[in-house]
């Protein structure tokens, strides 16, 4: 069975990739379809998004799809970057002047007043509809800098107190136990287990 993720964003596809590769399926994207839906963001939550984006696509691929949206929240910023994560800086976004962007709001913030988490919200559709919704959750703090070479986002800066380093700095093997993503589709894989088998015996 095929399952269709609803982002043409690569570094996300592949996170979604690797953990879900247990599931033994045939997972895509919107980028090896042509002629798909234009889907705008404009939910005011992560799971609005999320249903959106997978409700959307699954129409359009007939296919069980996968709509993930996830960011980051800034207790200092009352919530913010929230769902504007991926656009933060404005027209001319990027990974880097989101982050730059971030560190400029938050100049003369102790560490202690930088507490922070990620949220990623992972909702199930198929061609009769949405299917389910899942959310996971990471917290930790915003650093002064940028540090470490893996992941996106704005992984070089958040920190995870337990041990002092960024999620850029941790990798993915410590990321993808412990992630917000990886939360949410934990509980996805077992809805996803579930729904195979299911029709596998109809």
């Amino acid at each position: 069975m095929e399952l269709l993720v609803a982002t043409k964003n690569k570094k996300k596809l592949a996170e979604i990739k690797e953990l879900l590769k247990d599931c033994h399926l045939k997972i895509t994207s919107l980028a090896d379809y042509t002629k798909t839906p234009r889907i705008v963001e404009n939910g005011k939550t992560f799971r609005d998004n999320a249903i959106k984006k997978a409700v959307r696509a699954a129409k359009f691929s007939g296919k069980l799809t996968l709509g993930e949206d996830s960011g980051l929240c800034v207790d200092a910023l009352r919530g913010r970057p929230g769902v504007y994560s991926s656009r933060f800086a404005g027209r001319n976004k990027s990974d880097l002047r989101n982050n730059l962007k971030l560190l400029k709001l938050l100049e003369g913030f102790a560490l202690n007043k930088r507490k922070a988490y990620y949220v990623c919200a992972a909702a199930l559709a198929d061609k009769d509809g949405l299917v389910a919704v899942a959310e996971g959750r990471c917290d930790g703090l915003i650093g002064f800098k940028p540090q470490g070479h893996f992941g996106f986002g704005y992984d070089p800066l958040f920190i995870i107190p337990k041990y002092n380093k960024t999620f850029a700095q941790l990798g993915k093997e410590i990321k993808h136990r412990m992630s917000h993503r990886y939360r949410a589709l934990e509980k996805s894989r077992k809805i996803i287990q579930k729904y195979v088998e299911r029709h596998r015996q109809t």
